[in-house]
């Protein structure tokens, strides 16, 4: 299993969907009904998705896997008694994938979803696109309470934990998912991977040229040892590049 795309709403879908295909370095790949799909080099169907609605929100951090693995996971949530939407036979998106919604204990939004049609293929190597999306930080009020979720029920694992924030994983990544205290319950931020340091130091004059410096970075985290570089989006969310 691992974090295929996470869905957002904006009331100003296209001028997202700009920035994320301009400045941002994503690839356009269709329009359906009033969502956007853009997505990555990696061989995905996509990473984000934007679609037209009357208010910001996270709509669903989404996680693919095998159906077995989903149907492994859709009867814990169940058993767990998790507030959850019904099965879903498929989803009008690429990849036509089959599963569910579920609420996390702080209302963080997730999707899993079994895939029917094959991934693309991935796309030439460029040093300066975002790979995929890395990971989705969650702001919450109680980390634990929402990590012991992750773990019991999702089948994730724990992989590191600062004062203030755990991290976790459900493939060979440092974390695909974290929480950070907080006094609300919100999005942090999304993270894109780039192929290496270079790209992101690529990147940030990218965005800086496009009158979008970062807010915070270059660097490097001390969790994932990854380096890093934020950015406050025009649509308000706060994104990462990271290698």
């Amino acid at each position: 299993m691992h974090l295929r795309s996470v869905e957002i709403q904006m009331p100003d879908r296209a001028a997202a969907a700009e920035f994320l295909e301009g400045p941002w370095g994503l690839v356009d790949v269709g329009t359906r009904s009033d969502t956007t799909y853009l997505r990555g080099t990696a061989a995905r169907h996509y990473a984000i998705a934007v679609t037209e609605g009357p208010a910001r929100a996270v709509l669903s951090a989404t996680l693919a896997g095998t159906r077995a693995e989903i149907d492994t996971t859709w009867d814990r949530v169940r058993k767990a008694g998790l507030k959850h939407g019904p099965w879903i036979d498929e989803f009008d998106e690429p990849g036509r994938g089959a599963g569910f919604h579920v609420a996390g204990p702080g209302g963080e939004p997730y999707r899993f979803v079994a895939e029917r049609e094959p991934a693309p293929a991935a796309l030439p190597a460029d040093g300066a696109r975002p790979i995929q999306v890395a990971h989705v930080v969650f702001n919450t009020l109680d980390r634990e309470a929402a990590t012991r979720v992750l773990v019991d029920t999702f089948g994730f694992k724990l992989s590191d934990r600062t004062r203030v924030m755990n991290f976790l994983r459900c493939d060979d990544l440092h974390h695909v998912v974290a929480y950070a205290d907080s006094k609300q319950a919100t999005l942090n931020h999304i993270a894109f991977e780039m192929r290496d340091t270079d790209a992101v130091m690529r990147g940030m004059g990218r965005l800086k040229d496009a009158g979008y410096p970062s807010v915070w970075g270059p660097g490097r985290h001390g969790p994932g040892n990854n380096t890093f570089a934020y950015f406050v989006a025009p649509f308000g969310a706060c994104v990462e590049y990271t290698a």
